[in-house]
This record gives structure tokens, sequence and C-alpha cells, in this order.
């Protein structure tokens, strides 16, 4: 009779494990039948996601995905999960994560509602604003001081979208141009092909500092936007696989470790060039860690 129950219990567990298989859906099901996860990277959203000396991404965001990718392994049990990494751009980033060539997109991307009909987003990993960056030497100062210039944003962004409409509310006469990426973007400013960029405020930090004169740039008090939420960006309707990367960020950013990771991107020497953006963490994002949160309003983090 023993050995008869332990063998009952045996096929219970069996089919218990089978069931347990079938139920797996969406991204979690196609990593685990895989093998693989597919991380999405940006080439010069800096410290968010870019390339290293060695051409391999590094990054705030990148160090967020390779969290939420532990999480992942554990939830698969499975720590033999490929990790795969993906080159998108702020135009390419949204199709390849709705088409499911890319299940985590890590870099430096605004969670709005607009966005959120398309995408989801885990919890939030950064607070920014847009604003402008321009020589000194041009003396700007004000979002109307761009009336009649060039000034140029990124292709496929909220910045660009909140330029144009400024532009077409204050009847400013900007002269738009849309760039490929933020380094092109930024190098239109530095060879006088543009007055201005319109971008997120910490990345127009990055890259002055990464300047050859670092101290010939100025970036605008004015901004065009509220502070907006970064968020790591999933396929829209998969709640499994987004519980396991809410569950990994919330823990992640309410630990200590969630600060240490915050001041090595942004208060410390970061590769490759060993500059320090000296960007400490303001009371906005101190909340956005002590309470995470998915929330695309921007009143939600002031």
């Amino acid at each position: 009779m023993k050995r008869l129950f332990l063998l009952g219990g045996v096929i219970a567990a069996a089919f218990a494990n089978q069931a347990s298989a079938q139920e797996l859906t969406g991204t979690l099901k196609k990593i685990k039948d895989t093998g693989a996860i597919t991380i999405g990277f940006r080439d010069s959203s800096v410290p968010f996601s870019y390339l290293d000396d060695n051409q391999k991404p590094v990054g705030f965001a990148m160090d967020i995905c390779y969290k939420i990718v532990e999480a992942v392994k554990k939830e698969l049990k499975n720590d033999k999960i490929e990790v795969k990494l993906n080159p998108v751009t702020s135009a390419t980033r949204i199709p390849l994560i709705a088409n499911g060539t890319v299940d985590l997109e890590c870099g430096s991307t605004t969670n709005n509602a607009d966005r959120q009909k398309q995408v989801s987003f885990t919890n939030t990993h950064f607070l920014t604003a847009s604003r402008f960056v321009s020589k000194k030497t041009a003396k700007l100062e004000k979002i109307d001081d761009l009336k009649g210039k060039t000034v140029v944003s990124t292709s496929g962004t909220t910045n660009i979208k909140q330029l144009t409409e400024a532009n077409a509310a204050r009847s400013l006469g900007i002269n738009i141009v849309p760039a490929k990426d933020h380094a092109e973007a930024f190098l239109m400013v530095e060879t006088d092909r543009a007055v201005a960029f319109v971008m997120d405020d910490i990345l127009l930090a990055s890259l002055a500092a990464g300047a050859r004169d670092p101290n010939a740039y100025v970036i605008s008090k004015d901004a065009f936007s509220k502070p907006e939420p970064y968020g790591i960006m999933l396929r829209k309707g998969d709640d499994a696989f987004k519980k396991v990367a809410d569950t990994a960020t919330a823990d992640l950013y309410k630990s200590p470790e969630g600060a240490k990771l915050y001041e090595k991107w942004f208060t410390q020497k970061i590769p490759p060039k060993g500059l320090n953006l000296n960007v400490p963490m303001g009371p906005e994002q101190t909340k956005a860690f002590a309470k995470p949160s998915d929330s695309a309003d921007p009143d939600a983090y002031l």
C-alpha cells in the first residue's frame, strides 16, 4: 500500500509539472522554448545603455535588465538561459518589442500614455525632463530664444514631438531637423549645423560631459515637459512576464543595492572615458525608488 501511495505521488507530481509547463504563455514560454532571452540596447544613451571601448553594451539600464534576467532564470528554474543582445534605435525599439524580436528594451525610453497603448513598462528607473543644450556663445536661455533657428532632436522620441508642439503653439518658426540618434544630434550642435539639441536633460548632460570642451555647453533651465519616467519596455498584455520584471525591479530599487547602482552610474567615473556626470539622486528619484511604480503620470512622482 505504501509503495502504491508513493507511486501515486510521483505520477501526481509529474502531471503537476506538465500542467505548470503548459501554463506558461507569452515571453516566458518563448524564453523557455528557445533557451534564450533577447535584450535590446542603445549604442549612445549614456549612462543608461551604450557601447564601451570593447563595443560591449553597458549602463544603468543594462544592469537593471540583467537583474530581470536573473529573476527570469529563477522563475524558469534554468540558469543556463542565453542572453542575446540586439541593437535598437528610437525608431525601431517599439516595433522590435511588439513583434517579438526583443524581450526587454534597456535604455532611456519614456513611459507615457501613448506608448502604453502599444507596449508595457516595468517600474520607473529614472526621472528626466526635456530641455535643450546649446553652446554658451549662442546665449540661448529660454525656449522662445530658439525662434527662427535650426534645432535638432532625435527621430522617434517624445522630445521631437514636444519640440514640434511647442513650435506650433508659440509660432516660433523653428527649423526642426530629425537626427537618427543622440550622437548625431549632438554633433550637429558641435559643428554649428544646429544651434540647439532638444532631448532628456540627463542625456544632454552625458553628451556635454563627453565633448571635446565640456565647458562650452549649457543646458537650459527652461523645460518642454514635467519630470518624465523612464522604464524598461516589455510586450503589452504579457502579465506573467511583467510580474517577474516588476518584482525584480521593485526589490532592487527598494534595497540598498538600488542606491549603490544609481551612484555607480551617476556620481562616479564611468567607462570608457572616466566621465562623472555628477547627478546625485534628487527627491523625485528617491521617491520613485522607495515606492516603485510603472505610472506614466509625471504628477505621480512629484
